[in-house]
């Protein structure tokens, strides 16, 4: 699994787990419902740590949260 692909599914898993919209998601972090729909939906790959970090604040979780998880851990180098 690519990072990207990574990132998407734990955005997911996350609005599952804390039974949040995007909606929600946008209010609680500052981040623009159409920035995290473009995540989502694959128009923008490479979110930057601050957009992280404040979907992270949005969560209620630290960012060391929200990539502790197997995937992030066993993810393949993306240079080869």
């Amino acid at each position: 699994m690519d990072t990207y692909t990574t990132v998407k599914n734990r955005l997911l898993q996350l609005l599952g787990e804390k039974r949040m919209s995007i909606h929600k998601l946008a209010m609680e972090s500052a981040v623009a419902p159409s920035s995290i729909k473009n995540i989502l939906y694959g128009k923008s790959q490479n979110p930057g740590v601050v957009t992280i970090k404040m979907l992270c604040d949005g969560f209620g979780i630290t960012l060391s949260e929200f990539f502790d998880t197997d995937d992030f851990r066993t993810l393949e180098q993306e240079i080869k």
